[in-house]
Formats: C-alpha cells, sequence, structure tokens
C-alpha cells in the first residue's frame, strides 16, 4: 500500500519536473503498440531531445494543473504517453508522424506548444517544416545576402568613377595638353577653349599687307607755261 503510494507521488513529482522544464509536449495513445516498438521510439525521440514515456491520466492531470501544459489535459483520454519537447518541436512532430505511418496503432493526438494547444493539424503542419537548423540557416543566409551586396556596391562606386572619368576623358580627346607640373609653369588650357595656334615655320610666307604707294610728285607740262611768274631772263625789271 505504501510503496504503490509512493510510487505514485514520485510519477507526479516527475511529471510536474518535466512540466516546469519545459512548455512543449505531445500527447499519442499507444494502444496496441507492443513494447519493442515503444521503446523504439522512446530512442528515436531521445534523440531529438524529447523525453517520451508511459503515464497515468489521473496522474499526469494532478502534476500539470497550474503548469505551462495544463491544457494537455483534453487529450488526456485512454492509454496515454506523453512526449515533453526540450528541442525542435517540428523534429518531434515529424518523427511522430513517419512512426505513425509506419505503426499505426500509434496516435498522436495533440499538444502543447509556448502553453499554446496544438491540434493534430496543428502538429501535421509543424512536421512539414524544415528542422530549425535548416530554418536557422536559411536566416542567416537572408540577412547575410543584402550585406554581401551592399558590400559589392560600395565597392564597385570607386572602380564605376574610375572607369566613368576615364570614359569622359576619352570623350574629350585623351588628356588635357598643357597641364601645370611644377609652380610657375603653363596652367593647363581650360576645356572646350582651342588652343593657341603655333607659330608660323620659316618656310611659312607671311601675307604682306598692302600699302598704296606714295604717288611721284606731278612734273610741270613743258607746254604750259606761267606768264606772270616767268620772266625773261634777258630783260631788266623796269623801277
Amino acid at each position: 500500500m505504501n510503496k504503490a503510494r509512493t510510487a505514485k507521488v514520485a510519477t507526479v513529482d516527475e511529471v510536474k519536473k518535466k512540466a516546469k522544464s519545459t512548455s512543449t509536449a505531445v500527447v499519442t495513445e499507444y494502444r496496441g503498440m507492443s513494447v519493442a516498438e515503444i521503446s523504439a521510439l522512446r530512442r528515436q525521440l531521445h534523440a531529438l531531445d524529447a523525453d517520451y514515456k508511459v503515464f497515468k491520466n489521473t496522474l499526469v492531470r494532478r502534476a500539470i494543473a497550474g503548469t505551462p501544459v495544463a491544457s494537455l489535459d483534453e487529450f488526456l483520454i485512454g492509454p496515454t504517453a506523453i512526449a515533453f519537447v526540450n528541442g525542435d518541436v517540428s523534429a518531434v512532430a515529424k518523427a511522430l508522424r513517419d512512426f505513425a505511418r509506419a505503426t499505426p496503432t500509434l496516435v498522436v493526438k495533440g499538444g502543447v506548444l509556448d502553453g499554446q494547444p496544438l491540434s493534430v493539424s496543428d502538429l501535421s503542419a509543424l512536421a512539414d517544416l524544415p528542422s530549425r537548423d535548416v530554418l536557422l540557416a536559411r536566416l542567416a543566409g537572408l540577412l547575410a545576402s543584402p550585406l554581401t551586396t551592399m558590400a559589392g556596391l560600395l565597392k564597385a562606386i570607386p572602380q564605376s568613377f574610375a572607369y566613368g572619368l576615364s570614359a569622359l576623358i576619352d570623350s574629350r580627346g585623351g588628356p588635357v595638353a598643357g597641364v601645370a607640373v611644377d609652380a610657375g609653369e603653363t596652367a593647363a588650357t581650360p576645356a572646350g577653349v582651342e588652343e593657341a595656334a603655333p607659330a608660323a615655320s620659316d618656310d611659312v610666307v607671311t601675307p604682306v599687307t598692302d600699302v598704296a604707294e606714295e604717288a611721284p610728285a606731278a612734273e610741270p607740262d613743258s607746254d604750259t607755261v606761267d606768264v606772270e611768274s616767268a620772266a625773261p631772263a634777258d630783260q631788266p625789271t623796269t623801277k
């Protein structure tokens, strides 16, 4: 009598401890399963960080009252085995679904996730999800992708600027001639202004500006004589 009571108290304490350590659990019915099948399922779930064990419903109800998994009460009907999950619940749900397909005597009844009830359809949806490691890897890839793209863009900016500057210089006929190297030298010719024509070489004939020649002084007409001014040299002047 005392031994049986002690066993019940130990079971209640065990379930309370499990309920306090996790807020996620899945309830199954194991009616018709052999001991070997239950042991194989327990080992498989243990590898996924889930503790699977058979409990009496009355003791479980007493143990989970007031805990985050109290909503499991509605599934405690018939021979019950509970998987208390500390790892990835989607991986546990997938393992239970696959095992139930191979062993139809295993029936998944429902569960609780972070204190919220899970129906059979909820557990089926969780079983279809990738594992937590895969989801974390995908999330890390999504977070790293924009950073990689941004790094590539930042690296491409100076390269694009250099290519653009080089193309602009080439489109204007190459580097501008006459750029001053030291202070005091001739400054570079401004863009868009034509350089002065080079000095004419010796073999180039410089055009001479037409200058009107001075007209020669008019000579007196030999046929015309100024009577008043011209006086005969041999006649004296009258006083």
